[in-house]
């Protein structure tokens, strides 16, 4: 009895091996194409194809990248070029030329206008005196061109004066422009401290010949008033010893 279980558990043992060979077979068959299917072919020629495309299309790319900083860098410059100067002192030089155009605008008697001033020069410092003029006319005028010539020479110390205090604030306003100009950013700022520099020249340029035209004209009084006291004289000399016929001896 021993002997034949032996050969059954042989005979079993035999059909497993031969089902498990079946069955390692079958599946061997089933997975052998899905296997072979899953290692691709290796083609040279179409890998180095496709490097040179995308060494190419990094090329492409790195020349956009450029492009765009470059524009970027243009737009800075532009902005920087296009940014106004932050500061300006063209209405501190305007206040103070007004403040001499009003010094020189309250001339009194001979003032600086072409019509008011020859009318009053004709008034008072005549060429000739009539024979008929008095003693009290005489003396009124030559009293109004006194005042006139007092009135021009205060009128002139007061413009050197507002001129002087000009000067002073030029002196900051000048510091100012030139800092400004040289912290200017862009071509626009600097352009802008540039005007401005020219425009204080200019300013004080003008201050300079509103001062002359002062200085001028009460020099021109005095020496106009010399002038028309001889003429004034030479009338009162005629009027006191009259015509020749005055005197009959």
């Amino acid at each position: 009895m021993k002997n034949c279980t032996q050969a059954r558990s042989g005979c079993t043992t035999r059909r497993r091996r031969a089902l498990l060979a079946a069955m390692v077979a079958v599946l061997m068959a089933c997975m052998t194409p899905k296997a072979f299917a899953v290692w691709p072919v290796f083609d040279a020629a179409v890998f180095s194809q496709n490097m040179i495309e995308a060494a190419r299309l990094l090329q492409q790319i790195d020349n956009q990248i450029q492009a765009l900083q470059n524009q970027a860098l243009m737009l800075e410059n532009m902005a920087r070029n296009l940014a106004s100067l932050n500061v300006s002192q063209l209405g501190t030089m305007v206040a103070n030329l007004d403040q001499i155009s009003s010094l020189m605008n309250q001339a009194q008697g001979i003032a600086f206008n072409v019509s008011a001033t020859q009318a009053a020069f004709d008034r008072y410092y005549p060429q000739q005196y009539a024979p008929s003029v008095d003693t009290a006319q005489l003396v009124a005028d030559a009293h109004q061109r006194w005042q006139q010539a007092m009135d021009a020479f205060g009128q002139t110390l007061t413009v050197q004066a507002q001129v002087t205090q000009n000067v002073e604030t030029d002196t900051g306003t000048l510091g100012v422009l030139v800092d400004a100009s040289q912290g200017a950013a862009g071509n626009l700022q600097v352009n802008q401290a540039a005007n401005q520099l020219r425009a204080l020249a200019i300013k004080q340029q003008l201050q300079i010949e509103s001062l002359m035209a002062a200085q001028d004209r009460a020099v021109a009084l005095e020496s106009a008033r010399d002038a028309e006291a001889e003429e004034e004289a030479q009338a009162e000399f005629t009027r006191f010893i009259g015509s020749s016929d005055a005197y009959t001896p």
